[in-house]
């Protein structure tokens, strides 16, 4: 198995450069802050409130140390107060007293700092202390922020959950500014958004459904979450943020400079949006064990805990679509997913994502009605119709700054259109436009829209699509 599911094609983000990245806060719409803390309800503070001895770190002595261990060896010489920052632990009540009790045991050695400032001690690992970092490292090579555990990662994740801020009809509206849609997707859009359950959006090709997720995902996914960078759990880790579906609000060094009192373990994060597509398979929603690492990276479903799971171009997956389907009965039904560790320990987790199903296929041909009925919402986008078609044009042209001529838009809707019976697609005028720019460009023409050009693009785009 792979050691990293990221860059590896099976997860994919929504982030990309057309679409500006929302910064979320507890209140839909307002402002963004990094001091959002400051409005945390106090049952959150509890929760995310810096531990101040080793007991409130809920992860055992022996592991922080070893990771301090580890921490010296790979970074040679440093300061306490940078091992402490780099473990993102308290210094005095955490990472003072287990850096004392390594040098106690000559793992550790005193170099150089100031007496009257115990931070600026300057350590570096003991030929004993190197002998046992390599084997800590032949066991286990994380290194980074102290782990959460998974009790806490559990108790996080629930008390978060019930505090989602529902959508509204507006918001949903603004989300979707850019797309034209059908009036009854917009009564839907909100209600499945706010079930925080599954959604099945379903129709032709090239009509909207990423980027209906897309805007799901950026948009209107209410408030923010805390992301844990790793869990602990029985003596294993499992590394959790991952800078593809994760989105920290503001800079990691600015969170830190302002996480006063909050455990700096956690990262504060817009709703995570996951991706994947026909390359999914049944083992990237289990935990993805690492040889050469000896840790594990979370699964798809894990990573988006908090936010939204989208299975695009559902029913193309190199497997059949009822094994993935019964993957997800007891997730969706329980919110509760079980995973295993290698050494056959199966432990609960969290579901409390928007699982979206997309696809281009009929959902009859892929599932049963059995599984229809526990999917909450049903989202049909249709091809659009023409007076739609007309308003996406205009919308087109006036992104890629062509001049939209009447006249050259009949001729395109008669010749390419009516008269041998193409179906109208929300995404031909974008692509079509696209055409035109590149040949208009090409002969250092003007960027109007001519008969000549649409004959072009449409020759060029529509090439074996018919």
């Amino acid at each position: 198995m792979s050691d990293s599911r990221s860059g590896t094609g099976r997860l994919r983000t929504l982030q990309g450069g057309e679409t500006p990245r929302r910064k979320h806060t507890g209140v839909v719409g307002a402002p963004s802050t990094v001091s959002w803390h400051e409005d945390l309800p106090p049952e959150l503070k509890q929760v995310f409130e810096e531990p101040r001895s080793i007991e409130d770190t809920r992860i055992p002595q022996a592991f922080i140390a070893d990771l301090a261990i580890k921490t010296l060896y790979f970074s040679g010489t440093l300061m306490a107060g940078q091992i402490a920052q780099m473990m993102r632990l308290h210094f005095s009540g955490v990472v003072e007293p287990i850096l004392r009790s390594l040098k106690t045991q000559q793992l550790i050695e005193v170099m150089g700092g100031s007496s009257l400032n115990s931070a600026s001690y300057q350590y570096a690992i003991t030929s004993k202390g190197g002998e046992r970092a390599r084997e800590l490292i032949a066991r286990n090579r994380y290194l980074g922020p102290c782990p959460v555990s998974l009790r806490h990662y559990v108790e996080a994740v629930e008390l978060q959950a019930k505090r989602r801020v529902l959508v509204k009809e507006a918001e949903v509206r603004k989300a979707m500014k850019g797309l034209i849609l059908a009036e009854d997707i917009f009564q839907r859009i909100g209600p499945a958004v706010n079930s925080n359950e599954s959604v099945f959006v379903y129709g032709p090709p090239g009509n909207g459904k990423t980027s209906i997720a897309r805007a799901i995902g950026l948009d209107l996914l209410p408030g923010n979450v805390m992301i844990p960078h790793a869990i602990y759990e029985d003596g294993q880790i499992i590394k959790v943020f991952d800078p593809e579906a994760h989105r920290p609000i503001g800079t990691i060094e600015e969170q830190l400079a302002e996480a006063n009192n909050l455990d700096k373990r956690w990262v504060h994060s817009s709703p995570p949006i996951v991706v994947t597509g026909g390359e999914l398979t049944l083992s990237d929603l289990d935990l993805a064990w690492s040889d050469s690492n000896r840790y594990y990276e979370a699964p798809l479903q894990l990573k988006a805990n908090g936010g939204v799971l989208v299975i695009d171009d559902f029913g193309r997956q190199r497997m059949e679509p009822t094994d993935l389907l019964n993957r997800w009965i007891v997730p969706l039904e329980e919110k509760i997913d079980y995973l295993t560790f290698h050494t056959g320990k199966k432990f609960p987790i969290p579901f409390k994502t928007l699982l979206v199903f997309s696809t281009n296929l009929e959902p009859r041909s892929l599932v049963d009605e059995a599984f229809l009925r526990r999917i909450s919402h049903k989202l049909r986008v249709d091809d659009p119709s023409k007076e739609q078609f007309f308003d996406i044009f205009l919308n087109a042209c006036k992104a890629y700054n062509v001049e939209f001529e009447r006249d050259a838009f009949n001729y395109l809707m008669k010749k390419h259109y009516t008269d041998i019976a193409r179906p109208l697609r929300a995404c031909h005028p974008r692509d079509l436009l696209k055409q035109m720019v590149s040949f208009a460009t090409y002969q250092d023409a003007p960027l109007v829209m001519t008969k000549e050009l649409i004959d072009l693009a449409a020759s060029s785009y529509f090439e074996f699509l018919d």
